[in-house]
């Protein structure tokens, strides 16, 4: 597999599109953590146009957004190219 090139990737290696990322998520939900070969098959699902070190990268910054959101922490990664939804503080006015 060809994953060296990345003149093929329509963002650069560190950096994910809004559609990129849906596609991570909908391949997330298809392929699960018992699904041997997952991450060759999220790459695959996504065509190709992320290696499989991106994708678990993208998935190690997904899984520590995730801790730090849960546990109460400050901010995040976004990994979409719009900024961050408004936090229900922000929504009331507090």
């Amino acid at each position: 597999m060809a994953s060296n090139k990345k003149g093929s990737s329509p963002s650069s290696p560190s950096e994910w599109s809004r559609s990129e990322n849906k596609l991570f998520e909908r391949a997330l939900a298809i392929y699960d953590t018992d699904t041997p070969d997952r991450w060759h098959n999220v790459v695959r699902f996504m065509g190709g146009i992320k290696s499989v070190d991106e994708v678990r990268r993208q998935y190690q910054k997904l899984e520590e957004d995730v801790a730090r959101i849960e546990s109460g922490g400050g901010a995040f990664h976004w990994y979409g190219a719009a900024a961050p939804p408004p936090t229900r503080t922000a929504q009331r006015g507090n």
